[in-house]
């Protein structure tokens, strides 16, 4: 059965912050634009994340700063866009709606604070949950500088009372997806160990660019221009916040669910294939189906709609660098009504659900990108599953070690689901944090745990 985290104390971590500074790369950098493709153009906004670290007698959150700040600096010899800064010119035809955003790789800097707080770590509460108070472990608020004065990356020391101490970054989505983040932490930790980078980023974003001209091959229901949905981005409000955890038995049972046979009126099917039977793919059924049936709305003919965002880099042709530093990531879209989500098999659920990563071809990622060269918009759908739990941020090893935890700090909105590792790690479990309204959220709890047994 899974079990239910509730929210943690206290509700103000009581931080001072001592210094801010900007750290630039430690070689002269020559100045240059960097394009960036269709995927990138949307995503100007910040991802925030924390990562706490136990108390280290060797690495004192001072030593911590220092060496962190020594890092970045080397760092961002390979990683020169994120010292830069956006900006923004008219497309061909001039159509203001279409201007593009592009890197100018100035070396400005990335913004470095040190702070501290008066808790020790094991009184800020369940790392799990995130907390809102979390927020003051990050600079936030860059959205509201001008264009030209937002640092595209911050990071933020902050030590705690016991010896511990978070490491919160908030970054511009444009920069980085979650596997090129990760893999821009782990070059980070290796040169804070004084040891050479782990690997070397692609930053050839054209390998992304648009056809010439645009080939739009598949209509992409699920692709919605910004001003057909200029809420898109608003946090709601009056919601219920709740994370369930699943504990890696719960995982194997849903898994044991997908594989009974398919019964109907007149026939039986074979097993669901075992490729399939993923734990991504019978947990994002399991909760699907449990987000949909509790709704105010529940005509059986009323479709729902399913997005989870696929990494595209090996599913192109030729693929992606395995190293592609950038947003190499398009949304699956997958459609059931509320009457199939209530009484078909769960392992036709699961099978819904890997249906929707097989469309990704190559063809398919060309033409999303081919129709974000004419429009400007997101996926949007009934339900979007955001997953962190296997990026692996708490697998990154520091000279100082790796982190108790790593989490987002995220908007609430009812129709985003996010799924993050146990803090024992991904073997133990997973968490699923969802945002309802009340009525809601006592209608999911309900079917949530009917669903599991």
């Amino acid at each position: 059965m899974g079990s239910l985290h509730h929210a943690p104390s206290p509700t103000d971590l009581k931080v001072t912050i001592h210094r801010h500074s900007k750290v630039f790369p430690s070689k002269k950098i020559e100045r240059r634009t960097m394009f960036l493709s269709n995927i990138d153009q949307v995503l100007d906004f910040y991802v925030e994340t924390v990562h706490f670290f136990e108390a280290n007698d060797e690495f004192p959150p001072e030593k911590v700063a220092e060496r962190l700040e020594k890092g970045l600096g080397e760092v961002l010899v390979a990683y020169d866009f994120l010292a830069g800064r956006l900006s923004c010119y008219d497309n061909d035809d001039g159509d203001e709606k279409m201007s593009r955003l592009e890197l100018d790789c100035n070396s400005a800097g990335v913004g470095f604070a040190v702070a501290s707080s008066e808790f020790c770590l094991n009184e800020i509460g369940d790392l799990v949950f995130p907390n809102p108070c979390f927020r003051q472990l990050v600079i936030g608020d860059l959205e509201k500088l001008s264009i030209e004065d937002r640092p595209l990356c911050v990071f933020q020391v902050t030590s705690f009372k016991c010896g511990g101490f978070a490491i919160g970054v908030s970054s511009n989505h444009t920069t980085l997806d979650g596997k090129s983040f990760k893999a821009f932490l782990e070059n980070l930790a290796s040169l804070t160990a004084n040891k050479p980078m782990v690997s070397t980023p692609c930053h050839d974003r054209r390998l992304l660019a648009a056809r010439s001209p645009p080939h739009v091959t598949f209509s992409h229901l699920e692709l919605v221009p910004f001003e057909a949905h200029p809420s898109i981005f608003q946090e709601a409000q009056n919601l219920d916040i709740k994370l369930f955890q699943l504990s890696s038995d719960d995982i194997l049972k849903l898994k044991s669910k997908a594989k009974c046979p398919t019964t109907t009126t007149t026939t039986t099917t074979n097993n669901i294939d075992s490729r399939k039977i993923t734990s991504f793919n019978v947990l994002t059924a399991h909760v699907w189906r449990c987000k949909a049936l509790s709704g105010n709305t529940q005509d059986p003919e009323m479709a729902s709609t399913l997005l989870y965002a696929v990494d595209i880099r090996s599913r192109l042709n030729p693929p992606l660098p395995p190293t592609y530093c950038g947003n190499a990531v398009v949304s699956a879209s997958v459609n059931l009504t509320l009457g199939e989500l209530r009484e078909a098999p769960f392992s036709l659920l699961v099978d819904k659900v890997f249906e929707g990563a097989t469309r990704i071809t190559d063809e398919y990622a060309r033409s999303v990108i081919d129709w974000g060269e004419t429009h400007k918009g997101l996926p949007l759908g009934d339900l979007f599953v955001s997953s962190w739990w296997k990026l692996g941020f708490s697998d990154v090893d520091y000279a100082w070690g790796r982190p108790k935890y790593s989490c987002p700090l995220v908007v609430y909105r009812k129709d985003i689901v996010l799924f993050f590792p146990d803090i024992e790690g991904v073997a133990k479990g997973v968490n699923v944090l969802l945002a309802l309204p009340s009525e809601e959220m006592v209608k999911f709890q309900n079917l949530f745990h009917k669903f599991l047994d």
